[in-house]
C-alpha cells in the first residue's frame, strides 16, 4: 500500500475512533446509561433500555478498537448504524445544518462506513499481527 493512502486511512481511523470513544465515554460517565435511556425514550427510540447501553458500548469500545486498528471494520459498520439511528431519531427534524441538524452525524457515519469498506490502512494492530 502506498504511503499516502495508508496515512490517510490511519488519520481517518484515528479521528473517527477518538470522536466515538469520547461520545461513548460521555454516555457512560457524564450522562450515565440511565440518563441516556431517558433521553432515548423521549426521542422515541424503540427499546431504549437496550438501545442506550448498546449505543454507548458501540461508541466507547468501537472507538477504542478503531483507534487501535483491531476489528475496526466491524466497529465502523456498527458505528455507521448508530449514526443512522441518530439521524432518524434525533436529528432529521432539525434539517441539515448543525447544531440541530444531521450534518455531523452524516459525515461521521460515512467516515465510519468508509473504514468498513476500505479498512484501516497499514498502521493497525491487525496489519502488525498479519506480519508476524
Amino acid at each position: 500500500m502506498a504511503l499516502r493512502p495508508a496515512l490517510g486511512l490511519a488519520l481517518l481511523r484515528l479521528t473517527v475512533g477518538i470522536v466515538f470513544l469520547l461520545h461513548g465515554y460521555q454516555k457512560f460517565f457524564v450522562y450515565g446509561v440511565d440518563g441516556v435511556t431517558q433521553g432515548f425514550d423521549g426521542m422515541g427510540v424503540p427499546l431504549a433500555m437496550i438501545a442506550a447501553p448498546a449505543v454507548a458500548t458501540i461508541e466507547f469500545v468501537g472507538g477504542a478498537l478503531m483507534i487501535l486498528g483491531f476489528y475496526h471494520r466491524i466497529a465502523g459498520l456498527l458505528q455507521f448504524c448508530v449514526m443512522v439511528g441518530a439521524i432518524i431519531f434525533a436529528k432529521m427534524s432539525g434539517g441539515f445544518f448543525a447544531p440541530n441538524g444531521y450534518e455531523f452525524e452524516l459525515v461521521l457515519g460515512v467516515a465510519a462506513l468508509t473504514i468498513f469498506f476500505a479498512g484501516g490502512g497499514a498502521y493497525t494492530l491487525e496489519e502488525m499481527r498479519k506480519k508476524r
